[in-house]
């Protein structure tokens, strides 16, 4: 599942969150909704996976939720 789908199934808790904290480690909080909201799926465009600081997203997942924060409508990240 894509950023842009699980995006609007996990809580606004949680999209304050990403957007407050934007390319920092996801707490365990965090990445248990997403997991939930994924089905437990991890697609490459937008997970970069576990780092020594936590688990984190790509790159191209921290711009497209940059935009959003800005009030844009960025496309779907690519893979």
């Amino acid at each position: 599942m894509k950023i842009h789908d699980w995006w609007p199934r996990v809580s606004p808790a949680t999209r304050n969150w990403l957007i407050a904290h934007n390319g920092e480690p996801l707490t365990p909080l965090v990445t248990s909704e997403i997991m939930s909201a994924t089905g437990g799926a991890t697609e490459p465009g937008w997970w970069a996976g576990d780092s020594t600081d936590g688990p984190h997203l790509t790159d191209g997942a921290v711009d497209w939720i940059e935009a959003i924060a800005n009030g844009e409508d960025p496309p779907p990240v690519a893979e």
